[in-house]
């Protein structure tokens, strides 16, 4: 038989492309040929996709491009019709100054070319002569100009932007322009000022005010704004007119497939960089992304590639398969050797037939030691085999328990472990039972832990008997007592009566889903069972009859042992901590009393003037009317007038009387939803009569349509009092002249921290506090003055935080010079301002 004739190769580099591509691909294995075949017309459509993505970007880029240079040609010639227009406006208004400067012109003439140029240039808004001391000596604007920008006859320029530029424009002696600074939501203007100039040098300047707005709307050709987005900005970039489109970096942020903008920003002339005029040419096309013909292209290509992949990838599956079933044995032996649960077979007659790896190292008996053997086992220990022999009967017998046993092991060297065992039947392939399998697992550390959990909750427990507050768990929806210590037990006995008497009175939800007749909501509805053991305590204080003890009681829901949702109430003896803030109300209360009264009895003197007049009045009426009575010269009609005029003067004195009363009398805390104009009232009232006697004017001004606020009103009025007071103090000790004795009080609604709040604030024109009492001003029993208690201040503070508010002063300046001092405090307007009940333990106090 012949030999085969070896296959010789020819050189690749010799052989034309096409026969060298053939070579190759015969050399490849089939599973290589198989990959290349699917790969192949995959990177073809991808490559196909991305010539296609090339073309449609470089066509957008030509298109962007021309945009470009439309934007900048069209943008370039807007500026130059608005240069000549500044420059014709610059070239009228300069000669005009050479007029004012030769003083051809006067005020009155100066009045009616400004009113004829700016009738006649509507971007023009006003025109101001100013002199060389910055006074205004005429000025015309438009009706459009806003209050604050008009310029009165004799007013000076203000420090700001303008003032400045009059400097500039003295020391350059040419035409400047500049940007006013917009004020309370007045929109800028800008500002052309040119400088004046007599035989006797800087006379002054000519102020040319335009409208931004009014430059955009007649500056720039219709043409322009109609194809882009024309507008004008300041030096930092702000909008001053006209419209913008989101710049590249926000239109990226809002889609980022969105095309930038094309757009083409140049200065102004003769402006400068202070007006900037900017054109952005509108988006008309879809871009590349929102080309139809772009997105047919890409979804057939990807078409195209996800069938080839999917292709590619059965035929790997299939592989894939293969290889499985080959390592699927190995796996299964290797996952037995690798377990760390002890597995044991049992033949039907009890004789071990398999162990894993994981048995003879938990036992320390070999594989050889144990396969084959009948009981008793190697690794029984010799004082159980009796019990061990009857419970493998037990098990062959098929008497197997679910939740396994529990047994001793020993191990060669002699020590002993606990081990748990679980018994089932070892079923073949065909369904018939073979042996019994049996799982071991080493449970000597898990009963170690158990016993310490154990000796822990005995220490535990100990702990919560020896505490001094009262514990108890009950589950929700039920009479049964979960857990009680000592002191629960010591108030309420061993029933749940107490629990429910904790949470019934402290306000907590406690359902009873038992009680079918009750069309009640449960409380939790929609609440997952599992957070409420996460949400926060509650907490309340509720007072005993039964103990005769003011109680703390905090709740909590909790998961017990047995996973139903329970609920813990934790109750501390608190009488003693309410009986001191009882007799600190008291003191409080005695101390608001007590400075009522000194305020009352410093304004003494005052109240008595204030009486004087109409109980004099009633004694002039009533001589008037004895005389006039004898000597039979009245009438009846004289005589009924005097009588009326005498009981209105009486009238006048109870109402003083009264409401010194009302203010002084001592009276239990009563927080009421009060009015806070009647309070302003009563107030000013009472502290007018001292006013008036130290010759101090007094102004007010409540805001319209104030709500009401959740106060104690007499103790409002009793700070409003004694800030008034000491305005007044400070206004006269300072001995300011009559024109300067005012005090001003102003109520208003403000924000603090975002909240809504009332603010009280009194000003005054005295001397102003020192910086060594300003730092002691609210400092218990210190004054300044030489019979002061030193209480004043200290209380109306205590009053006012007690309320849920702050109070503050500052010094008033006049540059350097105190001119006054403003003393303000504010009351929160919330309904969360939620007053605890003062429940006494004994019966209150009667108002004196």
């Amino acid at each position: 038989m012949p030999l085969p004739r070896p296959i010789s190769f020819p050189n690749p580099m010799k052989l034309p492309p096409v026969a060298g591509l053939q070579s190759w691909w015969q050399r490849l294995t089939p599973q290589r040929q198989d990959r290349f075949a699917v790969l192949a017309p995959l990177a073809a459509v991808l490559l196909f996709l991305a010539a296609i993505v090339a073309v449609f970007g470089y066509l957008r880029l030509e298109e962007i491009d021309r945009e470009q240079e439309a934007v900048q040609r069209d943008v370039e010639y807007t500026q130059q019709r608005l240069r000549l227009r500044l420059l014709e406006r610059q070239e009228q208004l300069m000669r005009i100054a050479r007029e004012m400067s030769n003083r051809e012109l006067d005020v009155d003439e100066f009045q009616s070319r400004a009113e004829a140029m700016v009738n006649q240039y509507p971007e023009l808004q006003g025109m101001t002569w100013i002199d060389n001391r910055k006074r205004v000596k005429a000025s015309f604007g438009t009706a459009s100009l806003a209050p604050n920008q008009l310029r009165t006859v004799g007013s000076t320029l203000k420090a700001g932007d303008t003032e400045n530029t009059f400097r500039l424009t003295q020391e350059l002696q040419q035409p400047i322009y500049s940007q006013s600074v917009a004020v309370a939501d007045t929109p800028g203007t800008l500002q052309l000022h040119i400088p004046l100039n007599d035989r006797a040098g800087f006379a002054g300047i000519l102020l040319a005010e335009y409208s931004v707005d009014g430059l955009f709307r007649y500056g720039v050709p219709a043409e322009v704004s109609a194809r882009y987005a024309v507008s004008f900005h300041d030096a930092n970039g702000g909008l001053l007119a006209g419209t913008s489109i989101p710049s590249r970096k926000r239109a990226a942020s809002l889609s980022p497939w969105a095309p930038p903008a094309n757009a083409y920003e140049v200065p102004v002339s003769p402006v400068g960089n202070g007006l900037v005029i900017r054109g952005q040419a509108y988006r008309t096309s879809l871009g590349v992304i929102g080309s139809g013909l772009f997105w047919l292209v890409a979804v057939l290509s990807g078409m195209t590639a996800w069938m080839l992949i999917a292709n590619w990838r059965h035929t790997r599956r299939r592989m894939k398969v293969q290889h499985t079933l080959i390592l699927e044995t190995s796996f299964r032996r290797a996952m037995e050797n690798s377990m760390l649960t002890g597995m044991r077979a049992l033949d039907m007659q009890g004789r071990i037939t398999y162990v894993n790896a994981a048995f003879c190292q938990m036992t320390g008996w070999s594989e050889s030691d144990l396969v084959g053997q009948t009981a008793p086992f190697p690794y029984w220990p010799e004082e159980d085999r009796d019990s061990l022999a009857s419970r493998l009967e037990e098990e062959l017998a098929g008497k197997t328990l679910p939740g396994g046993i529990q047994v001793r092991v020993k191990r060669p060297d002699g020590t002993i472990f606990d081990a748990r065992l679980y018994v089932s039947p070892l079923i073949d392939a065909r369904g018939i039972q073979t042996g019994w399998m049996t799982s071991m697992t080493d449970i000597t550390e898990p009963n170690r832990i158990r016993e310490q959990l154990s000796a822990s909750h005995e220490r535990f427990t100990t702990v919560l008997e020896a505490l001094d507050a009262s514990i108890s768990v009950a589950p929700l929806g039920s009479d049964e007592l979960l857990f009680a210590n000592k002191l629960y037990r010591l108030w309420f006995g061993t029933q749940a009566g107490g629990h429910l008497q904790l949470v019934a009175q402290a306000g907590v939800p406690e359902t009873h889903p038992s009680d079918e007749s009750l069309d009640n909501v449960d409380a939790f509805a929609g609440l997952p069972t599992n957070l409420l053991p996460d949400t926060e305590a509650e907490s309340a204080e509720i007072y005993l009859e039964t103990l005769g003890k003011w109680l703390e009681v905090r709740t909590r829901y909790l998961s017990w042992v047995d996973g139903r949702l329970a609920q813990m109430v934790i109750a501390t003896d608190i009488t003693a901590r309410r009986l001191a803030e009882e007799q600190s109300a008291a003191q409080t209360e005695r101390a608001q009393t007590a400075s009522r009264l000194i305020t009352m009895g410093e304004m003494a003197s005052s109240v008595a003037h204030e009486l004087n007049q109409p109980l004099t009045a009633i004694n002039n009426y009533c001589n008037g009317m004895v005389s006039r009575i004898k000597a039979k010269q009245i009438s009846e009609e004289d005589l009924l007038g005097a009588l009326e005029k005498t009981a209105k003067q009486a009238h006048r004195a109870g109402q003083i009387i009264q409401r010194i009363r009302s203010f002084v009398k001592r009276s239990e805390p009563n927080r009421s939803v009060a009015n806070i104009s009647g309070m302003v009232d009563e107030a000013v009232e009472l502290a007018e009569i001292e006013l008036r006697r130290r010759n101090v004017r007094l102004t007010h001004y409540v805001a319209p349509r104030m709500p009401t606020l959740l106060v104690d009103p007499i103790l409002i009025e009793q700070v409003l009092v004694n800030l008034l007071k000491n305005a007044a103090e400070s206004i006269d000790s300072a001995q300011r002249p009559t024109a300067q004795r005012s005090v001003k009080l102003r109520v208003a609604p403000t924000l603090v921290d975002d909240k809504p709040v009332i603010e009280f604030k009194v000003v005054d024109s005295g001397k102003g506090l020192a910086p060594e009492v300003m730092a002691r001003l609210y400092e218990a029993f210190y004054s300044t003055k030489a019979d002061g208690m030193g209480i004043g201040l200290s209380l109306c503070r205590s009053i006012v935080e007690s309320h849920m508010g702050r109070m503050k002063a500052q010094n008033l300046y006049n540059g350097d010079e105190v001119t006054g001092c403003c003393f303000s405090f504010w009351i929160p307007v919330t309904e969360s301002m939620s007053i605890r009940a003062q429940l006494p333990l004994k019966q209150p106090r009667t108002p004196e």
